[in-house]
C-alpha cells in the first residue's frame, strides 16, 4: 500500500487532478503503452510479461496499471487503437495517393499488417470474457465503411470493376493472411496486391 504522499506523486506523474500539461504527458504515456504494447504482442504474443511492454514504453507498472487495470483492458484498448489508425488512413491515403486506386492498395497493405501482427488476438476475442463480445462488431463499423469508401473512389474514377463488395473484399483478404504468422516466407501483402490489381477494369 502507498502513503497519501506517494498517492498525490503518482496521480500527478499520471495526469490525475494536474493541469494541462500533465494531462497532455498522461495521454501521451497512454498512446506510447499502446504502441509498446502492440510491438511486444507482435513478437511475444497477447500473454507477454507486462513489465516487457512497461520497459518498453519507458514507464513504471504503475503507470500502466492506472491505465490498464487487467491485461484485457489493455487488449481490447490495444485492438480499438489498431482498428481507429487503420480507419483514420483510409480518407487520408484518398487525399495523398496519386489516384483511388492507389489509396486502395495502400489501405489494403495496412489491412493486412493489422489482421497479420495480432499473434493470439484473435483467439482472445473469441474467449467468453467479458469486454471482448463486442470488439469484432466495432472492427467492422469502423473499417468496412472506410473500404467502401475507397471502392467507391476507384469506381468514380472508372479504375475498378464495379461487382465486389467491401466486406467480401476484407473477408477475401483475411483469407490470404492465414498462415502468415506461423510462416516468415509467406508474404500476405505480395497475394493481396495481386488481389486488388485484380479489381482493375480490363483495358
Amino acid at each position: 500500500m502507498s502513503d497519501g504522499g506517494n498517492d498525490a506523486v503518482n496521480q500527478s506523474e499520471d495526469g490525475v487532478g494536474a493541469g494541462p500539461s500533465r494531462r497532455k504527458d498522461a495521454r501521451r504515456n497512454k498512446e506510447t503503452l499502446l504502441e509498446a504494447a502492440a510491438a511486444v504482442f507482435v513478437t511475444s504474443g497477447v500473454d507477454a510479461p507486462v513489465r516487457d511492454i512497461a520497459s518498453l514504453a519507458g514507464v513504471g507498472l504503475g503507470t500502466l496499471y492506472r491505465h490498464f487495470p487487467t491485461r484485457a483492458d489493455l487488449i481490447i484498448a490495444v485492438y480499438r487503437h489498431q482498428v481507429e489508425a487503420c480507419a483514420e488512413a483510409g480518407p487520408a491515403l484518398l487525399e495523398s495517393a496519386p489516384t483511388p486506386h492507389d489509396a486502395l492498395r495502400q489501405w489494403i497493405d495496412l489491412f493486412v499488417d493489422f489482421l497479420v501482427t495480432k499473434h493470439g488476438l484473435a483467439a482472445v476475442l473469441r474467449s467468453d470474457q467479458s469486454g471482448f463480445e463486442g470488439l469484432h462488431a466495432y472492427f467492422l463499423d469502423r473499417l468496412v465503411p472506410v473500404c467502401t469508401q475507397l471502392l467507391d473512389a476507384a469506381r468514380a474514377a472508372g479504375e475498378i470493376r464495379e461487382d465486389i463488395a467491401a466486406l467480401t473484399l476484407m473477408r477475401g483478404v483475411g483469407n490470404l493472411c492465414i498462415g502468415a504468422e506461423t510462416d516468415p516466407d509467406y508474404d500476405a501483402r505480395r497475394l493481396a496486391a495481386v488481389l486488388v490489381d485484380g479489381l482493375r477494369r480490363p483495358s
